[in-house]
């Protein structure tokens, strides 16, 4: 027998997948889980009996709920689905997919949109900060349609706008994980940081690389991403985040100085792959980075001195831009970031039901 549950599968920035309302999911974790492996057809590779995309980036999942925190509109839960083992992993955030979270919870009748625009402070349930969304509904509905173009994505939509608030800590509830700028692993200089996820900053250099590469170069390097992987499980126990095999969280990114108009060019990996374009939560992260004196980031950065707290990234996608806001001037010290935002855009691919079986005597992988 199959188990239909309503979802509206949804493109948020440069990632896809399905949202859900946390009625419609089963409430225990354990269960929830087996529901989304089953929903997205993992594990395999091609995930053929699910709606997933046989991607890292297309296997992702977001569950809404309504909030009874003070100040807060909505909630949601994200869920990185593995393609290739029974992994659901809640750890890590997805600024992407956040794109697609107001809109949802407005026309599933969660939320009431306002006129011109809406603006919903959302709660990751995932890190516990709490994000400003501004969606555009005029007339008081969501409209998709728009100018906004991001790298990445063909054509254009109605900009959403993000701003995420006081996200130092995300994780590992300090800005800097390991109590330090800058670690030595594997006879490399490498920085740790956490803002609005944990990610591990490698110079493209020291690992014999331009930091220009396209995803396929890299992907096709066994020995860079097994150096990498070294690189990313040593930080993690120096930040406190234990054994991380077969986990997501930290992230790991190489850096290097800009070829173009950029302050920073980066290859953020999910994190054994390279990411096709860049992830938000990656992207605030690289940027807090920019701005931190004494980063392997900040040593690589070229700043424009006439708007210091815009970084542009080159990614391989183009170009990703993260605009943050101090509560000072910039300084010596190590700057207090209050928000950081960017524009994304999002739009609906399909609204219906997923069917489940409501038993899985075991698939093939």
């Amino acid at each position: 027998m199959l188990l239909s549950i309503p979802c509206t599968l949804m493109r948020g920035g440069t990632s896809k997948g399905p949202y859900f309302h946390a009625t419609d999911l089963p409430s225990d974790p354990a269960e929830r889980n087996r529901v989304l492996l089953a929903a997205m057809g993992s594990p395999h590779a091609r995930q053929i009996d699910g709606i997933g995309g046989g991607d890292t980036l297309t296997s992702k999942v977001v569950i809404v709920s309504p909030s009874s925190r003070p100040g807060i509109d909505i909630e949601y839960l994200f869920a990185q689905v593995s393609v290739e083992t029974e992994t659901v992993d809640t750890t890590p955030n997805c600024g992407n997919m956040l794109a697609g979270v107001g809109p949802f919870a407005i026309e599933n009748g969660l939320v009431a949109a306002t006129d011109p625009v809406t603006t919903l402070n959302i709660f990751n349930v995932n890190t516990g900060k709490v994000v400003e969304a501004v969606i555009q509904t005029p007339g008081g509905s969501v409209t998709y349609d728009g100018l906004a173009r991001i790298d990445g994505v063909p054509g254009s939509g109605a900009p959403i706008q993000l701003n995420f608030r006081d996200a130092a800590g995300a994780k590992t509830g300090r800005l800097l994980p390991t109590g330090r700028l800058v670690d030595v692993i594997d006879g490399i200089e490498v920085s740790c940081i956490d803002f609005s996820t944990p990610l591990v900053f490698v110079p493209a250099q020291a690992m014999g690389k331009t930091g220009h590469e396209t995803k396929a170069e890299l992907d096709a390097d066994s020995k860079l991403k097994s150096r990498l992987e070294s690189v990313r499980l040593q930080i993690a126990l120096q930040a406190g985040l234990g054994d991380v095999r077969g986990k997501v969280l930290p992230k790991i990114a190489l850096v290097a100085s800009p070829q173009g108009r950029g302050v920073i060019a980066s290859r953020y990996f999910t994190p054994w792959n390279c990411h096709s374009a860049y992830a938000v939560t990656g992207a605030l992260c690289l940027a807090a980075a920019t701005i931190i004196p004494g980063t392997v980031v900040h040593k690589l950065a070229r700043p424009k001195a006439e708007d210091p707290l815009l970084v542009c990234i080159e990614q391989p996608a183009g170009t990703l831009e993260i605009r943050l806001q101090l509560s000072a001037d910039l300084g010596g010290a190590i700057p207090d970031i209050i928000s950081a935002g960017l524009i994304r855009t999002a739009r609906p691919l399909f609204r219906g039901a997923v069917h489940v079986p409501l038993s899985d005597p075991g698939r093939a992988a």
